[in-house]
């Protein structure tokens, strides 16, 4: 497992943008992402990215919108959040899995991020 850091929510308006930032520490990490789970309902995958290549994954609902990346460097990974919908606001979490083909192992503690309208 690694140790995971979320910063950088907080309370937007209807169009703005955002960008999360997650500092990760210890393991050296295959995939890293970043979840989010609005009250009442599941968490949901809204992107991830490959470590090594990095290729990524988004959730319909954000695509256009969102960007993960990552700085190999500093070991952090970034949600850049565009546009913003109320319909984003959920506690954002950031995942990773040091195994590679293995699920997520390493969970942050969450950031919030709300949008109003």
């Amino acid at each position: 497992q690694v140790q995971l850091a979320e910063s950088g929510g907080g309370l937007m308006q209807a169009g703005d943008s955002l960008r999360l930032s997650c500092a990760a520490s210890g393991r050296a990490l295959s995939i890293a992402g970043w979840f989010r789970q609005a009250p009442g309902k599941e968490r949901e995958r809204v992107a991830q990215i490959v470590w090594t290549t990095g290729d990524t994954y988004y959730i319909d609902s954000v695509k256009g919108r969102f960007t993960i990346s990552k700085d190999n460097t500093k070991n952090m990974v970034y949600l850049e959040m565009n546009s913003l919908k109320p319909e984003d606001t959920a506690v954002y979490y950031c995942a990773a899995a040091t195994v590679p083909g293995r699920p997520y192992d390493s969970w942050g503690q969450g950031t919030q991020v709300t949008v109003s309208s």
